[in-house]
């Protein structure tokens, strides 16, 4: 069994790869969805140390500031990339999320691309390019799953 964690910016495609795999039968938690986040945008300590301790199969999505706090928790830390015009024209796009419709979203997603996606891919243990079509990016993360 293996617990995976799939990262990276607003916009690279985290939500529909975790959709694909549920639909694949896979267990999944998206974590900008419910309680698993505090006001001040970390993963709850106790919420998660439950979930993690609990779950011997499961894929969790998202990024956070304190995330590194619990790879020792994941057999996976995939980070999903993509240029940042992709992720801007995709926030632009979208109807499921607001995050990325406003000027000042889409200012802090070029920022936390030049600033955070460096610091992900080093602790990744796995990267995927996110500009592929999204049945291949769900069946190179189903590989690691296996």
């Amino acid at each position: 069994m293996v617990r995976l964690l799939i990262t990276g910016m607003s916009g690279v495609g985290k939500s529909s790869v975790l959709r694909e795999l549920g639909e694949r039968g896979y267990p999944t938690v998206d974590t900008d969805y419910g309680p698993w986040t505090t006001d001040s945008g970390r993963w709850d300590d106790m919420l998660m140390g439950a979930l993690l301790g609990e779950s011997t199969e499961l894929v969790v999505s998202g990024t956070v500031e304190n995330q590194g706090d619990f790879y020792d928790r994941f057999d996976h830390v995939v980070l999903l990339s993509a240029p940042v015009s992709v992720l801007l024209d995709r926030v632009r796009q979208r109807t499921t999320n607001p995050y990325g419709s406003t000027p000042d979203d889409r200012e802090e997603i070029r920022s936390n691309h030049a600033l955070v996606e460096p610091l992900l891919r080093a602790t990744a243990t796995v990267e995927i390019d996110a500009t592929q079509p999204l049945p291949h990016i769900v069946d190179r993360v189903e590989e690691l799953l296996r």
